[in-house]
């Protein structure tokens, strides 16, 4: 069987959050970054998890694999970007046909969410999560004013885990060029196809303290607790 490996972007400066390693603030009982990587460490299917931290945090990110035992996880030192993480990663995964890119900071990622994008890429070589826009989009001009409400029944909100085949994806960032914040978009100029698939609502990136008052509600949720 082809061998699967999961690149996680973890090297963000957290700016929105007051400057705090989000990654590491506490989520449920354990810190933020080990909910994705927990599910990923107990899937059968992944072989190998590479994640992309800052330089200056790679103490505490050794400390983390250390504690929790991630027997399948080695560190990188990622990059300025959230492309130039991924792409450090790119290179630890050389014996792996297909790649999992996901968002350190999606701390609810699902054992159903990884088999269905490994399933898909492999049968067509890119899948991305991604849920239904519930929200009327509207397209604004310069001025402020509404240029055309978009038809929401054909818009997808885009999620991460995004899986490639391998060689789609390490074509893709060889020729990539400006600041990019989706992996399948640099698939798509390659003229390839990319497949959604099913995310879920809970699939949710923490960016802002809100966000984390979110998360701690859907993990106590998921533990249990009233």
């Amino acid at each position: 069987m082809e061998k699967v490996a999961a690149v996680i972007t973890a090297a963000g400066r957290s700016e929105r959050m007051g400057g705090k390693d989000k990654l590491l603030l506490p989520l449920g009982g354990k810190p933020l970054l080990a909910w994705c990587v927990d599910t990923l460490e107990s899937c059968d299917l992944v072989d190998l998890i590479v994640i992309a931290v800052a330089s200056e945090n790679m103490p505490r990110y050794r400390r983390l694999v250390s504690e929790r035992s991630w027997s399948k996880s080695l560190l990188c030192a990622g990059g300025a970007r959230r492309q130039d993480s991924i792409a450090a990663g790119l290179e630890h995964v050389s014996d792996s046909s297909i790649v999992i890119v996901h968002d350190g900071d999606r701390p609810f990622l699902s054992q159903r969410m990884i088999e269905e994008g490994v399933s898909l890429a492999r049968e067509n070589g890119a899948a991305v999560a991604a849920v239904p826009v519930t929200d009327t989009i509207k397209e604004a001009g310069p001025d402020g004013n509404v240029r055309r409400t978009l038809d929401r029944d054909v818009l997808r909100a885009i999620q991460t885990p995004q899986v490639f085949c391998r060689e789609w994806l390490m074509t893709a960032y060889a020729a990539m060029g400006d600041d990019v914040t989706d992996d399948a978009a640099l698939v798509e100029a390659q003229g390839h196809l990319v497949h959604l698939y099913q995310g879920a609502r809970d699939n949710l990136k923490v960016t802002e303290p809100e966000d984390l008052l979110i998360a701690r509600a859907i993990a106590r949720s998921k533990r249990g607790d009233s």
